[in-house]
């Protein structure tokens, strides 16, 4: 029997060929937002599934962006404090032992010693890196979605993670749903650099206060498509 690819591995290898340098640049600081699309995103969308799931999001994500203005560093361990809070549980959860499977077990994502170590390194590079915001921001999303590196809430963990990043560079989208409805395949690697791209039009495209003498420009927003996995 042909063994199940791995996923995370097809992930790891196109990871380093992207042209993250490619993507649309992005120009910063950037103004105060009118609302706070993180947050808005999941008191409308999180709320109508669970009002539980989304007051522990709404948790987690006020601790995302008071790590992110303390300056600590974004590590496995960082994630797992988050992670906690999203699925209320004593303890920070550990890395997921065994393989985990996604979109309806059409991706697996396979284990093997030291990935939380390279996980670890690969979130580094999110803030180490001399890439834009948008592409740092995208490629720190989708480890986290391909390392899957808890048993439960590894999308929230990646929306948390890509948050943290934008939140230490003192960016808030005003609108988030086109980043958390559209799914995301580790073995495309066109879809990685068109989510960095999706980033930039977020952040150019945010509606902001009217001191701040922004225009909004909806017509560069891509439409949401159905809920992933």
């Amino acid at each position: 029997m042909t063994a199940a690819p791995d996923h995370l591995r097809t992930w790891l290898t196109l990871r380093s060929q992207i042209p993250w340098h490619q993507a649309r640049p992005v120009a910063l600081p950037t103004p105060r937002p009118l609302r706070d699309g993180a947050a808005h995103d999941i008191r409308t969308h999180d709320h109508a599934r669970d009002p539980h799931r989304a007051a522990h999001l709404l948790a987690a994500l006020t601790r995302t962006r008071e790590d992110a203005a303390a300056g600590t560093p974004l590590t496995f361990q960082l994630l797992s404090s988050w992670q906690r809070l999203v699925l209320n549980t004593p303890e920070a959860p550990s890395f997921r032992a065994h393989p985990a499977y996604a979109k309806a077990g059409r991706e697996r994502y396979g284990i093997s010693p030291g990935l939380p170590a390279r996980l670890d390194a690969c979130l580094r590079d999110a803030e180490a890196d001399p890439l834009p915001l948008n592409a740092r921001a995208a490629r720190a999303y989708l480890d986290v979605c391909f390392f899957h590196p808890f048993t439960d809430g590894n999308a929230r963990s990646a929306f948390l993670t890509l948050t943290f990043l934008l939140a230490r560079a003192g960016v808030t989208l005003d609108q988030v749903g086109p980043v958390r409805r559209i799914q995301r395949r580790a073995d495309d690697p066109e879809g990685a650099l068109a989510l960095a791209d999706l980033l930039a039009l977020l952040i150019s495209g945010t509606r902001t206060t009217p001191s701040s003498h922004r225009h909004p420009h909806p017509a560069g927003r891509p439409p949401t498509c159905p809920p992933p996995h």
